[in-house]
C-alpha cells in the first residue's frame, strides 16, 4: 500500500443503495485504500461482489437506520488511520483524486476539514462558502496546493483530521438528515480549527441517489422523508446556534407558506406537491414544539 494513503480509510454510509451506483463509487476510488462500507440497516446484500472490486473493503451494519450524523460517527469508530474521508455512494471521485489528495497528509498542513469540489459544468449548487457570505468559486483566494479557506462545506464528501477532534462522535445525532455537516464546520470555526475546499478534490456527486431514494416505488416515502427532516433540521439548527425566537422568526414565513401550499395542491389533486408542503409543515411544526427528529417513512 502507497506509504501516504496508508494513513486514510474512506468511509461509505449506504442505506439499501442501488448495486450499480454503490459500485461506480467503489471503481472511483484507489485500490489500495482501506474502505468501509458502513450499511444503515441490519443487512447488506450481495456483500461479496463489492468485496471482490476492491480487497480493502470491510463492511459494517450498524443494525438500524441511524442516519447520517449517527451513522457517520458510528463508521468514524471504525477508522484506525489519522485520516478519514467520508463518502456519499451517489459520487465517483475524478480522476487523480487520491493523488492529489496525498499532497494534504503533511505535518505542515493544518486542517481539520477538506471538502471536495464539483467540476462546474455539473452541479449549480456550490460545494463551499462562508457562514456571512455568499461568496463562492474563484472569488475566495486560492493558495499553492488549490485549497480554499471556507466556513462551510457539503457532507457528501469530507476529509477529516482526526488528530484534530477530542472523539469520532464528530455530529451531532439530534439531527437525522441535513443540516449536520454544517452544524459540524460551525462548532469547528468557533473552536478556531481550518477549514479549506480543495479544487484539487473534485468529484461528480449524483444527487438523492444514494439510498432507497433509487428506487421509483419509494418516490412518495422519499419526499416525506427529506421534507420532514429538511424542515425539522433547518429549524434545530438555527435554534442551536442562535436561540428559540431566532428560529422562529426566520422560519414562521416557510411554515404560512407550506400550510396554504397543502391546501392548494390538495384542492387541484396534486399529490406530490401536496405531500411535500404537508410534510415541510409537520416538520417545522415538531421542531417548534420541541419534538426530537422522529419520523422516519
Amino acid at each position: 500500500m502507497n506509504n501516504l494513503l496508508s494513513n486514510l480509510t474512506v468511509n461509505i454510509l449506504t442505506y439499501r443503495t442501488n448495486q450499480e451506483i454503490l459500485k461506480n463509487c467503489i471503481m472511483s476510488i484507489d485500490k489500495t485504500v482501506r474502505i468501509n462500507i458502513i450499511e444503515n440497516s441490519n443487512e447488506l446484500k450481495n456483500q461479496e461482489f463489492y468485496k471482490k472490486l476492491n480487497p480493502n473493503i470491510e463492511v459494517f451494519l450498524t443494525g438500524e437506520n441511524l442516519g447520517y450524523g449517527r451513522g457517520h460517527n458510528f463508521g468514524l469508530q471504525k477508522v484506525k488511520t489519522k485520516y478519514a474521508l467520508i463518502l456519499n455512494p451517489d459520487l465517483v471521485c475524478k480522476e487523480n483524486y487520491f493523488k492529489n489528495i496525498q499532497i494534504y497528509f503533511t505535518e505542515s498542513i493544518d486542517f481539520s476539514i477538506i471538502g471536495s469540489q464539483y467540476e462546474k459544468h455539473k452541479m449549480d449548487k456550490p460545494a463551499y462558502g462562508l457562514f456571512e457570505s455568499k461568496i463562492y468559486n474563484d472569488k475566495l483566494p486560492t493558495n499553492e496546493i488549490n485549497l480554499q479557506k471556507v466556513d462551510w462545506v457539503v457532507g457528501c464528501s469530507m476529509l477529516f483530521n482526526l488528530e484534530k477532534f477530542n472523539d469520532r462522535n464528530l455530529f451531532d445525532e439530534n439531527f437525522f438528515l441535513f443540516f449536520e455537516e454544517t452544524d459540524l464546520c460551525r462548532k469547528t470555526k468557533l473552536l478556531g480549527q481550518n477549514i479549506y475546499s480543495s479544487k484539487s478534490l473534485l468529484i461528480d456527486h449524483f444527487g438523492e441517489k444514494g439510498s432507497f431514494a433509487s428506487d421509483l416505488n419509494n418516490k412518495l416515502s422519499y419526499i416525506k422523508l427529506r421534507n420532514w427532516h429538511l424542515m425539522w433540521s433547518s429549524f434545530y439548527y438555527y435554534k442551536k446556534n442562535n436561540n428559540y425566537m431566532f428560529a422562529f422568526k426566520k422560519s414562521l414565513g416557510t411554515l404560512v407558506r407550506s400550510f396554504f401550499k397543502t391546501i392548494f395542491y390538495s384542492i387541484i389533486f396534486n399529490k406530490t406537491e401536496k405531500t411535500k408542503y404537508y410534510y415541510r409543515f409537520l416538520g417545522l411544526y415538531n421542531a417548534m414544539i420541541g419534538k426530537k427528529s422522529w419520523y422516519r417513512p
